[in-house]
């Protein structure tokens, strides 16, 4: 028996493995191109009326990278002590065990990353298909094409992926500082005055207004699917992680003070498209459509992304699991797992159709990935405490500084988005369904014990 089960482990030894060709300007176009995107352009007026201050609405966006370079700091001490293309799933396996490895990894390939992919892809085709119509169904035209074009680059190799990346990250970017642009044009034009820290919300409503916030910061932890693969070795990633939100959390911030300046407060709580209606005060009706290509350029960056880091979450779980080696293939030329891209593909494909047949396909993605993403971000946090006590000798190029209060910010953070966002979502369908989708995950899980998994490394 013992002889059976080693023969049944040792295929995974023979793959191929990642190497450090991501240079550190490539790391930073993900990180940044993942977190950045379609939100910026939604949540800032949903932040406004919850504040109702102009002081505590921009607080909050600094609170907000504040918490997002705590976690961030986490991740780094994680990613430079256990560098592996499994990024989370690879610190859940050490910490908890291949149990819950397993789940999480199951949830990334069928809830997390294909979700956002297609919650990214309904961004993409609702905003091109203003600029170009192709029919009743023209945005699921538009979604479907995205995914299965990205899909192609992204199998092409690293190379091609990163230098896409890095271009529409430039772009995006551009695009946000168009947007700051055209608040302070119309600031220096017909001036509007916002009194700050007049008014104080509750503690409730400002902890609503930090859902939105976190959730327009979320993706920056998806850089430990990376971390094996940045050129420098294991203390690249940190530069590369702190250097990635603290762009972030400047472009956040500026743009929230341009539009504040352009607006007004009120002017910005009361908008549904503030980044369209800001640019089209501004520089008119053309300015209105070069934002829908600017918001679904930034969408095309986050899904391009999330597809290169997804698809390395599902290489890992092939990697340990023989009972799903299929995934596990890298191919060293193209620096790509080839088949986790496909299968990754196949998914999101699956979501995309299940979206069209709602109201807002938008929406019940966020409603369907939101509560399982935040309970496992919690136990990541976890597993930090728990590898400094099970492995105090480790080698740690990087240590998180003011350990644990740290770590401890990060974790309640995510504890409390994962109440709120499964007390968001309780009444809708879609939460129902990745609860499903998860029950199916544990099923799968005492399926893949007929066959003894090889060693976590």
């Amino acid at each position: 028996m013992t002889k059976s089960r080693q023969q049944v482990a040792e295929p995974a030894a023979h793959f191929a493995e990642p190497t450090r060709r991501l240079s550190p300007v490539g790391a930073v176009a993900i990180i940044v191109g993942i977190v950045i995107g379609a939100g910026i352009f939604k949540t800032p007026s949903m932040v406004a009326g919850v504040t109702g201050d102009a002081g505590w609405m921009i607080l909050a966006w600094i609170l907000g990278g504040v918490i997002s370079l705590a976690g961030a700091l986490c991740y780094a001490e994680l990613a430079t002590t256990y560098p592996h293309a499994g990024g989370d799933y690879h610190f859940l396996g050490r910490a908890f065990g291949r149990q819950v490895a397993f789940l999480y990894a199951w949830a990334k390939a069928t809830v997390i990353n294909t979700g956002s992919i297609a919650l990214l892809a309904f961004v993409f085709g609702d905003y091109l298909s203003k600029v170009i119509d192709l029919g009743p169904h023209s945005s699921a035209i538009w979604a479907v094409g995205i995914v299965v074009v990205l899909t192609i680059v992204n199998l092409i190799g690293l190379h091609a992926a990163s230098w896409v990346q890095t271009l529409l990250t430039v772009i995006e970017v551009s695009g946000l500082i168009c947007v700051g642009v055209a608040g302070m044009v119309l600031a220096g034009s017909t001036p509007v005055t916002s009194e700050a820290f007049t008014s104080t919300p509750s503690l409730g409503m400002f902890g609503l207004a930090m859902v939105f916030v976190l959730l327009t910061y979320g993706g920056w932890n998806e850089a430990a699917y990376i971390s094996a693969e940045v050129r420098g070795g294991r203390r690249a990633i940190v530069p590369v992680i702190v250097f990635s939100i603290v762009i972030i959390t400047v472009i956040y911030v500026f743009v929230n003070i341009a539009i504040l300046a352009g607006m007004g407060l009120q002017g910005l709580a009361d908008s549904k498209a503030i980044a369209a209606d800001l640019m089209g005060k501004a520089f008119g009706p053309w300015g209105e459509r070069a934002l829908g290509i600017f918001v679904a350029i930034s969408a095309l960056t986050s899904i391009n992304a999330t597809m290169i880091v997804g698809a390395r979450s599902n290489f890992a779980l092939g990697r340990d699991w023989p009972a799903l080696r299929f995934m596990g293939h890298w191919h060293a030329g193209r620096s790509s797992p080839i088949r986790a891209y496909l299968i990754q593909s196949v998914i999101s494909l699956a979501l995309v159709g299940l979206g069209i047949w709602q109201t807002d396909g938008f929406e019940v993605m966020v409603e369907f990935t939101a509560p399982v993403f935040w309970i496992f971000l919690f136990l990541v946090g976890v597993s930090l405490f728990v590898m400094r006590v099970r492995d105090p000798n480790a080698d740690r190029p990087f240590r998180v500084p003011l350990y644990p209060l740290t770590p401890a910010l990060f974790c309640l953070t995510c504890a409390y988005l994962a109440y709120s966002s499964i007390v968001y979502a309780a009444s809708k369908n879609a939460v129902h369904i990745s609860m499903l989708v998860m029950a199916v995950g544990v099923m799968a899980l005492l399926l893949t014990h007929r066959v003894k998994p090889s060693k976590v490394v």
